[in-house]
């Protein structure tokens, strides 16, 4: 069973940047793709940003391209979400999530084509 826990939530004033991070149990996971989406109180989970096994493709939602960066580490099988400039609307519940077909040159961007999800980690920005 692979589990993955985020880490790196926290408060920050609006402009300001938070590093989270997702580490898996599994050294399986570094063929998967991953990504992260994000859920407002009382909103639609949504997707953030995902990258593909071998961290040469990343995709990232409209509301966060340009200030929100995607890598990996696959030999440490973590993944990392950098956020600059954040802004309010930004304040959410960031979960981190696996899919399991290995290899893959697909980037899922919806949440049923991911199999494994963290417990999330709260991002709240401040105005």
């Amino acid at each position: 069973q692979v589990q993955l826990v985020e880490s790196g939530g926290g408060l920050v004033q609006a402009g300001g940047s938070l590093r989270l991070s997702c580490a898996a149990s599994e050294r399986t996971c570094s063929s998967y793709a991953m990504g992260w989406f994000r859920q407002a109180p009382g909103k639609e989970r949504e997707f953030v940003a995902a990258i593909s096994w071998n961290g040469r493709a990343t995709y990232y939602a409209d509301s966060v391209e340009g200030r929100f960066t995607l890598s990996r580490d696959n030999a440490k099988t973590t993944v990392y979400l950098q956020m600059n400039s954040l802004k309010p609307e930004d304040t959410a519940v960031y979960y981190c999530a696996a899919e399991t077909v290995p290899f893959t040159l697909n980037i899922p961007r919806t949440s049923y084509e991911y199999d494994y999800w963290g417990q999330g980690t709260q991002v709240t920005v401040s105005t």
